[in-house]
């Protein structure tokens, strides 16, 4: 007699709505990127894992901008993130990423953003370019001033300096791969990396909205401030700055 425990393997079990979307949102995060698909890829084929450092030379890219890729990679479960020592002697650990295998598993194809993205620069060009620049700065100043009221009393930063930093975090979640810096008397922000890409190069008014991201957020952190862009790639600088006068 056959037994009646074989069969076909039973059927996965069907996503919520709210776990569909997690779902989703997890892997676009991870791998929404090209560079950041290469570099999963890159280290999915080095059996000892890969450092910030060994990324950044592969890719031509900035530290700051290879740590950003593999901490996002890390974070949605594709990397494990092991200690080491760097040059193999003395120095400070250095942290090596390996893959894991694992991570958000759904038969989906990463969703991109690019074609929305082109959409809202297509449509942001038919617009003088002064009036293109203030819309994107009041749309950043309202979602940063957004960012700024969910952070908790206890969480809220008691200086310009500290603000700034808490901006700066802000923005390399959303893919800046920012940080704060003082230079002078003056505090500004320094971001590595633009996730606009050439978007950004084509119709510079995105930086706009950057600098109204960090006008909206220091508002809430700190009370009024001001911003301007001092450096941007959109006009051929290395990196995009924002000053901040509190």
């Amino acid at each position: 007699m056959g037994s009646t425990l074989d069969g076909p393997p039973a059927a996965a079990p069907a996503l919520s709505a709210a776990d569909f979307s997690a779902a989703v949102s997890a892997i676009t995060s991870a791998f929404g990127d090209p560079t950041r698909r290469a570099i999963y890829l890159y280290a999915s084929s080095c059996e000892e894992g890969v450092t910030a450092s060994s990324v950044a030379e592969r890719f031509s890219l900035h530290a700051n901008v290879a740590r950003h890729h593999l901490d996002k990679l890390a974070a949605g479960g594709h990397l494990e993130v092991r200690g080491g020592r760097a040059g193999g002697g003395a120095g400070r650990p250095s942290k090596r990423y390996v893959a894991t295998g694992r991570g958000t598993a759904i038969d989906l194809p990463v969703r991109h953003d690019e074609l929305v993205l082109a959409l809202l620069t297509r449509a942001v060009e038919l617009l003088p370019p002064e009036q293109a620049a203030t819309m994107a700065e009041e749309v950043g100043a309202e979602y940063g001033r957004a960012m700024g009221s969910s952070l908790s009393p206890a969480d809220a930063p008691r200086s310009l300096r500290a603000a700034l930093a808490t901006v700066a975090d802000a923005l390399s979640a959303h893919g800046f791969a920012a940080h704060a810096e003082g230079r002078g008397d003056g505090l500004r922000i320094v971001a590595d990396h633009c996730p606009f890409g050439a978007a950004a190069v084509t119709s510079p008014v995105l930086c706009a909205l950057e600098r109204g991201v960090v006008k909206g957020m220091m508002a809430a952190l700190y009370g009024t401030t001001d911003a301007r862009t001092a450096r941007s790639r959109a006009q051929g600088d290395a990196t995009c700055v924002t000053a901040v006068v509190g």
